[in-house]
């Protein structure tokens, strides 16, 4: 990866629906160049999917928790990571060191569908042992766009 390649990922990240016309306006590229660097960004796996940033809060995600997990033993941990992957509400999942086993980031549309995840979904997975959920009361900074540049 080069210092055209860092260009073009900070652009996109800025906006992901910046025409390749543009980014290589920007640039002093050709469109089809861009392409051709976006795709083997692509290749390499340094690049993945496009997406939209959803306002959660616009979509009556207001409820916004991270749970620590401690895990028993380490047999359970696939199946934990595995589980976890399926439920909708888990954005996040972090195996982290310290006192807990996984750091889970969760949006809620109320507490007691919080609750219910909490105590009727993950709890009850094979080998957690024991949670702890703090709330964000506010969110000061919540981004997507990584330092490369």
């Amino acid at each position: 990866m080069d210092q055209t390649d860092i260009v073009i990922l900070t652009l996109l990240q800025g906006d992901g629906g910046l025409p390749q016309a543009q980014i290589g306006a920007r640039i002093g590229l050709s469109a089809s160049a861009v392409n051709d660097r976006l795709k083997g960004l692509r290749a390499r796996g340094v690049v993945s999917g496009n997406t939209v940033i959803v306002d959660p809060t616009k979509v009556g995600l207001g409820v916004l928790a991270f749970i620590s997990v401690l895990i028993d033993w380490s047999a359970h941990s696939t199946a934990f990571a595995a589980a976890v992957e399926a439920m909708p509400e888990v954005l996040e999942c972090h195996h982290v060191t310290g006192d807990w086993s996984y750091l889970l980031k969760v949006r809620t549309c109320d507490n007691d569908v919080l609750e219910d995840l909490i105590s009727n979904r993950i709890k009850a997975l094979p080998g957690v042992t024991r949670s702890q959920t703090v709330f964000a009361l506010r969110t000061e900074k919540e981004t997507t766009v990584l330092p490369i540049g």
